[in-house]
C-alpha cells in the first residue's frame, strides 16, 4: 500500500497506521480521508490483522482538526455533502469494523481528529494531549459524529459544555471523564498500545468482531441491541473458535483460535 498522507505497518498481527502530514500538525484533508479508508478496507479485508492502531506522526498532533482552507467557500448543499461523504468513508466506517481499532492519541486531537479518535473503538493518550471539538468558533458544528458519540462517551451535559465553549481538555480530564482509557508518557505510548493489542489478540477474533457489533447495536437508533447479543452470542455457537475455546478450557490448556 502505497500512500502520501499515511504510513502503514504491519507485524505479528499488529497493523499501525500512522497520519503523516506533521507540517499540518496531521489534518484532515479530503485526500488524508479517502486514503485512511483504503487503509482501513483493506487491513479489515486481511486474515493476518488481529488489531488496528491509528496514531499521528510527531510529538505535536494526533490530528489537529480538518483542513478549513478546503471547504471554507463551501454552500449549504456542499456542507451537507461534506458531512454525509466523510461519516460514510471513515468514521462510521471505523466504528462498524469487526478488527479493533485503538486510537493512540499523540498530541492534538481537536475537531475531526477527535471525532476519528471517538469512532475508534476505545482511546488511550499521550500525557501531552488536548482534546476538544471548537467547531463552533468557525460558525459550524461537529460534522463528523461528533455531536453524536462525545455525549455517549462523556454524557450529554459535558458534551454541551465542550462543545458550546469550543475549549479544550487534558488527557487526565479526558481520562477522567471516560473519554480515553488510560494516560501515559509519549515514549510510552505506542508500547502501551501494543500491550493492549497483544491482550486483545489472545481472543477468539470471530468472538471480538460479533461483541463490537452488539455493542454498537445499543447506540444504533430502531435497533435493539439485547437482539444483537442474543443473535450473536448464538451465533457463536456455530464457530470453530467457540469449538478450540470450550475445548481448550475442559482441557486446561491455551485455546489456539483458527479466528473462523
Amino acid at each position: 500500500m502505497n500512500f502520501e498522507n499515511i504510513l502503514v505497518s504491519q507485524e505479528n498481527g499488529l497493523a499501525i497506521i500512522t497520519i503523516n502530514r506533521p507540517k499540518k500538525l496531521n489534518a484532515l484533508n479530503k485526500a488524508t480521508i479517502e486514503e485512511l479508508h483504503n487503509a482501513f478496507e483493506s487491513l479489515e479485508n486481511s486474515d493476518s490483522v488481529k488489531v488496528i492502531v491509528i496514531t499521528g506522526s510527531g510529538e505535536k498532533a494526533f490530528v489537529a482538526g480538518a483542513d478549513i482552507s478546503e471547504f471554507a467557500h463551501f454552500s449549504v448543499e456542499n456542507g451537507g455533502r461534506l458531512a454525509a461523504k466523510g461519516q460514510e468513508m471513515l468514521f462510521d466506517f471505523v466504528e462498524n469494523l469487526s478488527t479493533p481499532v485503538i486510537a493512540a492519541v499523540n498530541g492534538f486531537a481537536l475537531g475531526g481528529g477527535l471525532e476519528l479518535a471517538m469512532a475508534c473503538h476505545f482511546r488511550i493518550a499521550s500525557d501531552n494531549s488536548k482534546m476538544g471539538l471548537p467547531e463552533v468558533s468557525l460558525g459550524v458544528i461537529p460534522g463528523y459524529g461528533g455531536t453524536q458519540r462525545l455525549p455517549q462517551l462523556v454524557g450529554k451535559g459535558k458534551a454541551m459544555e465542550l462543545i458550546m465553549t469550543a475549549g479544550m481538555i487534558s488527557a487526565e480530564e479526558a481520562k477522567d471523564l471516560g473519554l480515553v482509557n488510560y494516560v501515559t508518557t509519549f515514549e510510552e505510548l505506542l508500547p502501551l498500545a501494543e500491550k493492549l493489542a497483544s491482550k486483545i489478540m489472545r481472543n477468539s477474533s470471530v468472538a471480538i468482531s460479533a461483541a463490537i457489533k452488539a455493542v454498537n447495536a445499543n447506540f444504533e437508533d430502531g435497533t435493539d441491541g439485547f437482539e444483537v447479543e442474543i443473535s450473536e452470542f448464538g451465533n457463536c455457537f456455530g464457530t470453530q473458535d467457540f469449538k478450540e475455546g470450550t475445548t481448550a478450557f475442559l482441557e486446561k490448556r491455551k485455546a489456539d483460535f483458527p479466528g473462523k
